[in-house]
């Protein structure tokens, strides 16, 4: 019996170092106020508006790379918030079509809908960084699933736009993506 209490103590101990270690550590557990005394800041409107192209990859669960994408995105806002449009061309040949409706609150929050997303989006601004958290739905040709998101966009210097994103199915890391966008260039 005394040996049965030990073991069922140790899993306890190690799963509260497991959800401390998620709670406090992990990439979902950043927040917007982390990064409030960093620079420039991140003005969505300013950063995500007129035309911008995004290049990315995608990776599956073992770290691999299963896709890459370039995408062409517009930005249109207004002062209580904006229409981000993205245009998705994969290594696949595959094409998506998406348009965030992002609504600014004046204390920073974010509210974030697209056809594809489960209900809404929220998230906070914090000096070079925007995080949002959203559920989306994949299209039925990639399965259907509906996937947990956490997106981090964090502003350079120089003005490009790093994001990371993880995706996870019943709190299992399924994909990541990571990207750039930056302002389109005009042809020469």
């Amino acid at each position: 019996m005394t040996g049965l209490l030990y073991f069922a103590l140790g899993i306890a101990v190690v799963w509260s170092f497991w959800l401390a270690r998620h709670r406090m550590l992990s990439f979902q557990a950043q927040r917007a106020a982390d990064y409030e005394h960093f620079g420039p800041e991140f003005v969505l409107s300013r950063h995500l508006a007129g035309a911008l192209v995004c290049h990315g990859v995608i990776y599956g669960p073992s770290g691999r790379v299963v896709s890459r994408f370039v995408a062409d995105m517009t930005g249109e806002w207004t002062e209580s918030g904006g229409v981000l449009r993205e245009s998705f061309r994969f290594d696949s040949g595959a094409t998506q079509e998406r348009a965030w409706h992002l609504t600014l609150a004046p204390d920073g929050t974010i509210r974030a809908e697209a056809d594809d997303i489960v209900g809404h989006g929220s998230g906070a601004m914090g000096g070079p960084c925007v995080g949002l958290t959203y559920r989306i739905k994949l299209p039925e040709d990639a399965g259907g699933h509906t996937l947990d998101v956490v997106d981090w966009m964090h502003l350079l210097d120089n003005g490009v736009i790093m994001n990371r994103s993880q995706f996870r199915k019943f709190g299992v890391k399924v994909a990541e993506l990571v990207a750039t966008i930056e302002r389109k260039r005009e042809a020469a």
